[in-house]
């Protein structure tokens, strides 16, 4: 399945596209205020994926982290704080490989995308937001190529296309 998104001005703009797609016979979904918002239609928000998959990270990393720490200074047996005793060194050592297992999270799990932004689907949301339009074909690749054609006539502000990978 191959999807085309373009990003139009304003409703007017995207109603006479749809419309325009219509005669054609091909079906597309609009994504605007008073239409599909992108929930709706599953553009996924990179940010809350991004924090879900640190938090699954740091759900084991942490707790490998911490014993990982604890071992090391067991088997080393390294006084670092000497003011903390033998006990207090290896209790240590093990929070700082639990902090070490929290920093892989962020940097593994997602994180860094957090903070840099990754993928499409946040232009596309900052642009609903901004109160653009968006139009989605989906289909194969000769209906998209002749979306394409008739979606260059309303002057998108972007137009791309995606192929899929399931079959729906």
């Amino acid at each position: 399945m191959n999807y085309l998104v373009a990003v139009l001005q304003d409703r007017i703009q995207v109603e006479a596209a749809y419309l325009a797609l219509e005669k054609e016979s091909i079906k597309g979904t609009i994504l605007g205020k008073g239409y599909k918002t992108a929930d709706e239609f599953g553009l996924i928000d990179p940010n809350e994926q991004a924090i879900k998959q640190v938090r699954l990270m740091a759900s084991w990393l942490v707790p490998f982290g911490f014993f990982a720490g604890f071992t090391f200074s067991v088997l080393t047996g390294l006084g670092t704080f000497a003011w903390a005793g033998e006990i207090g060194n290896h209790i240590i050592g093990g929070l700082l490989g639990a902090v070490s297992g929290g920093m892989g999270s962020v940097f593994v799990g997602g994180g860094v995308g957090l903070v840099t932004g990754s993928g499409d689907a946040l232009p596309y949301r900052n642009r609903l937001n901004a109160g653009k339009y968006l139009i989605v074909v989906q289909g194969s690749e000769s209906v998209t190529r002749q979306a394409t054609r008739i979606l260059y006539q309303f002057n998108p502000e972007n137009i791309q296309g995606y192929q899929g990978t399931g079959t729906t």
